[in-house]
């Protein structure tokens, strides 16, 4: 078995740290706020807009 370790290169590095600070993260906090949005838009058509009961 070759126990050889993977070296990753600085441009790899570089790159994936793009990848996810200007692509995967602002892409996931957008998921995030608009389920959140839904969820709550949801719960208004069931228990109706604040202040009603």
């Amino acid at each position: 078995m070759d126990d050889v370790p993977v070296s990753h290169t600085k441009t790899q590095e570089l790159r994936s740290f793009l990848f996810l600070s200007v692509v995967l993260a602002p892409a996931i906090a957008g998921i995030v706020i608009a389920g959140y949005g839904f969820a709550v838009w949801m719960f208004q058509l069931v228990a109706g807009p604040p202040g009603a009961h």
